[in-house]
């Protein structure tokens, strides 16, 4: 840096584009968005969560049911 000429920055430079409404180009991204749309993201899950509490409660189900019939066949068997 120099004594008699210190070197000073330039301001930054202000890069602004304004961006315009296309009406057209937005109802085309809607109509895009609608037709990619079939439920969220929550929705899916949920359905899908429902459905494994369902297969885990039968699961459950046929397990007791069986040791049931386990207890059963020990006590009268033996």
């Amino acid at each position: 840096m120099s004594v008699l000429f210190p070197k000073v920055n330039k301001p930054r430079e202000w890069d602004y584009r304004p961006i315009y409404f296309d009406e057209e180009k937005e109802a085309r991204k809607d109509k895009k968005l609608a037709r990619l749309h079939h439920g969220s993201f929550r929705e899916e899950h949920e359905k899908n969560m429902t459905e494994l509490r369902k297969q885990k409660a039968s699961r459950l189900t046929f397990w007791i049911a069986l040791l049931g019939l386990l207890l059963f066949a020990f006590y009268f068997l033996l």
